[in-house]
């Protein structure tokens, strides 16, 4: 696959529009299963809760990976990211009911590289707080 945004139809300052992902219990017990991360703190609230959380709080991981479904999916294929990190800022909390937790995810444009190459400015927030900064892909575009 190649990417499905071509290099000439994107702009400096260009908004890719936010998306949510919503985040429950049985997400957090699934993504311990495939990563091998049994912490106690992404599925016991009472544990959470003795070691001074406010209650269960998903995995690092799983929030960065929300990051990385955001710009592959806007990039049309995985294989078009060729560098992606963040830095974990905040945690997020995840409440046992059915709503869960959100994390929301936007981007921005930050810079046209050459070779088809573009920088993008990711955010990611559960509610108005920011889970993760520094967050910053570089996507090979046709």
């Amino acid at each position: 696959m190649t990417a499905a945004v071509r290099y000439d139809e994107v702009e400096v300052g260009q908004e890719l529009p936010p998306v949510d992902y919503n985040v429950r219990r049985l997400d957090l017990v699934m993504y311990a299963g495939a990563s091998g991360d049994f912490n106690q703190i992404h599925w016991n609230e009472r544990f959470a809760r003795m070691v001074g959380l406010p209650d269960v709080i998903a995995h690092g991981m799983y929030t960065m990976a929300q990051a990385g479904r955001f710009i592959t999916d806007w990039a049309g294929d995985p294989g078009a990211v060729v560098d992606f990190g963040v830095r974990f800022s905040s945690m997020v909390v995840v409440p046992d009911d059915d709503m869960g937790a959100v994390i929301t995810v936007s981007g921005v444009v930050e810079e046209k590289l050459e070779d088809k190459r573009v920088v993008i400015a990711l955010t990611a927030k559960s509610g108005d707080v920011r889970v993760l900064s520094k967050a910053r892909a570089v996507v090979q575009l046709t």
